[in-house]
């Protein structure tokens, strides 16, 4: 990095003793505690000069990490025409469904958008420039601003509504080159991370609104962090809960061995069921009703079968209901929710039998409507599935029907999916001997196989070997430069402020003067100031006119790794150095405190 010496006494500079209150988590408040980022308006964070040395810091890591492999660098356009979205059917779902695009019409009456990504972008570039296998492979990437509407900004750079981001999209003319690359994109981001001085966990992914197959998250593991990360102990496994696979416990045997119709007063819950029937929660089936509405603004009653200790995963069962979408002649789901009293009133031809109902409610409780659809899409979970001599519902308040088998007494669904919630103590699906555990994480990387999702979509072909017309296969690969910064301070902290990892701290060094007035002490520490900058040591001089408890709490505050002070032990030729993460502290001969710290910083 460019050497860039600082004086305090001459900069922008100003920390705060009070916790901000807009600030909920560790990191924010540190962050603008600090002096590193202050508020502009919801979701707006400007980067103040410190901020900036470390997201600079971060880029060029990133940079060189890419680099590396081979990617290119270049710059995309921010403001991007609304066809290109429409093209690729991901306009409705961006300005709609999630709705977090920035959209907006110009002067010429064209709808455009602020990117939040930029596949569309990208995949247009590749369309017109890209027309044959010997051009293959090809991997673009850039760093700069994004712009994503969130709905509720919080903890500071986390989730914002401007952040800077690396994102790449790389080119190829079959599933195994883009196998390779992504990859590539695995071992250069597992570098940027630990090069970072982060300590992370690379976990399988839902692809979301991205799309693809495969994906993987790369998290900081951090308390605060808003995701849950399910891993097991031997390193095999690791995803986002969201994604995460297991293995339910074993399901107890029913002790009922024949169907019968059975009252059950005041059993509208599992627990009262379990209670009075005097069985196991794994014994029963439960059956939700969950209200679907799709881009067509079609709205779909979707009725799930599943074993009444597990809980349903909306995520997956999104992504089911996306599979499902062209049946009811839509493209993706733009609202997916357990209806309310409300909600049934207005689709319900009559009152649900709720708490009783068993998998065959009949499709007469839809009352006729043009935008909902007459019949239930009805879904069992693997769980429910396999049980035999199982406990359900009657469709009648009071009653259950106990020992019922699939296609014996209920015809089992026709769609049959994973849609359980993975919970820890699980059994992990490669090794049962395995269960599985949670951390908290911070999600600042994630990488993609597209396949041809946006090719197909764009009409984004090439000419093979053979001379025929092919889509282009694609790979998406992004990082949170500004997240990954706040999460880095996030992992590394403690009651006096933050503890910046050496490699992207803004200096390495403070040196602080405890008395300006004194001689000596300017005289020395300008010494150092200027050998330690031209050793390639990063170096501020903290030389303003305060005493020297509010200098320490400062320099403890912004979190540089090192501090130096020229005060008392200078009657013995020596300053004090404390290492900002251990607390520890040396008193080291002044000619040998360049070499000492260059060593320390691996400079």
């Amino acid at each position: 990095m460019q050497k860039n010496p600082m004086r305090l006494s001459k900069s922008l500079f100003v920390t705060l003793r009070e916790e901000p209150a807009e600030a909920e988590i560790p990191s924010h408040k540190l962050l603008l505690r600090a002096g590193y980022i202050r508020r502009i308006g919801s979701g707006l964070y400007a980067y103040l000069p410190l901020m900036w040395r470390v997201l600079t810091k971060v880029r060029q890591i990133v940079k060189e990490e890419m680099d590396a492999t081979g990617a290119q660098e270049c710059l995309l356009p921010q403001l991007q025409p609304a066809e290109l979205w429409q093209q690729s059917g991901r306009w409705d779902t961006y300005t709609q469904a999630e709705g977090i695009m920035f959209a907006f019409t110009d002067r010429q009456k064209r709808e455009v958008a602020l990117g939040p990504t930029h596949e569309e972008v990208v995949t247009a570039v590749a369309r017109d420039l890209i027309k044959s296998y010997r051009q293959l492979p090809q991997h673009l990437y850039q760093i700069q601003s994004k712009f994503r509407d969130e709905i509720r900004p919080r903890f500071g750079l986390m989730r914002g509504r401007e952040f800077i981001m690396k994102d790449g999209y790389s080119f190829h003319a079959d599933a195994e080159s883009l196998k390779a690359t992504y990859n590539d994109m695995h071992d250069a981001y597992c570098k940027m991370l630990t090069r970072c001085g982060l300590k992370y966990r690379a976990v399988d992914a839902d692809s979301g609104a991205i799309g693809g197959s495969g994906s993987q998250e790369f998290m900081v593991l951090a308390a605060a962090g808003e995701d849950d990360v399910m891993f097991t102990a031997d390193g095999e496994y690791a995803a986002n809960v969201e994604k995460a696979v297991s293995l339910a416990p074993e399901a107890v045997a029913s002790p009922f061995t024949s169907y019968e119709i059975k009252d059950t007063p005041n059993t509208n819950s599992i627990d009262k069921l379990v209670k009075f029937l005097e069985c196991d929660r794994t014994s029963i089936v439960k059956n939700l009703i969950q209200q679907a509405v799709y881009d067509n603004g079609k709205t779909v009653l979707v009725l799930i079968s599943i074993r009444s200790d597990r809980e349903v995963n909306q995520v997956k069962l999104t992504n089911e209901l996306v599979k499902l979408a062209p049946n009811y002649g839509a493209k993706t789901v733009i609202a997916l929710e357990v209806p309310d009293g409300v909600a049934i009133d207005k689709w319900a031809s009559k009152p649900l039998p709720l708490g009783y109902i068993a998998p065959d409610l009949s499709d007469e409780y839809i009352q006729s409507s043009p935008n909902v659809h007459p019949q239930f899409l009805r879904i069992v979970d693997e769980t429910a599935a396999s049980l035999t001599n199982f406990i359900t519902g009657t469709n009648e308040p009071g009653k259950h029907v106990v020992g019922a088998n699939w296609n014996t007494n209920f015809p089992i669904p026709a769609v049959k999916v994973d849609i359980q919630k993975a919970l820890v103590g699980d059994r992990a699906i490669h090794d049962p001997t395995q269960v599985l555990e949670t951390a908290r994480g911070i999600e600042v990387g994630h990488i993609f196989q597209l396949g041809t999702k946006y090719s197909q979509a764009m009409g984004a072909t090439f000419t093979n070997e053979q001379g025929e017309e092919q889509p282009l296969v694609m790979g998406c690969y992004g990082v949170g430069v500004s997240r990954l910064a706040q999460a880095a301070v996030e992992q590394s902290y403690d009651k006096d402020g933050i503890i910046w990892p050496v490699a992207i701290a803004p200096y390495h060094a403070i040196i602080c003067v405890p008395n300006i007035a004194d001689a000596q002490q300017m005289e020395v520490a300008e010494r150092l100031y200027s050998e330690l900058n031209q050793l390639g040591v990063e170096t501020i001089l903290d030389d303003r006119d305060e005493r020297a408890g509010v200098k320490f709490k400062d320099a403890d505050l912004i979190g540089i790794p090192f501090r130096i002070v020229t005060g008392r032990s200078l009657k013995d030729g020596k300053v004090e150095v404390v290492q900002r993460a251990t607390k520890q502290s040396q008193d080291i001969a002044v000619e040998n405190v360049g070499a000492t710290i260059k060593d320390w910083i691996g400079n």
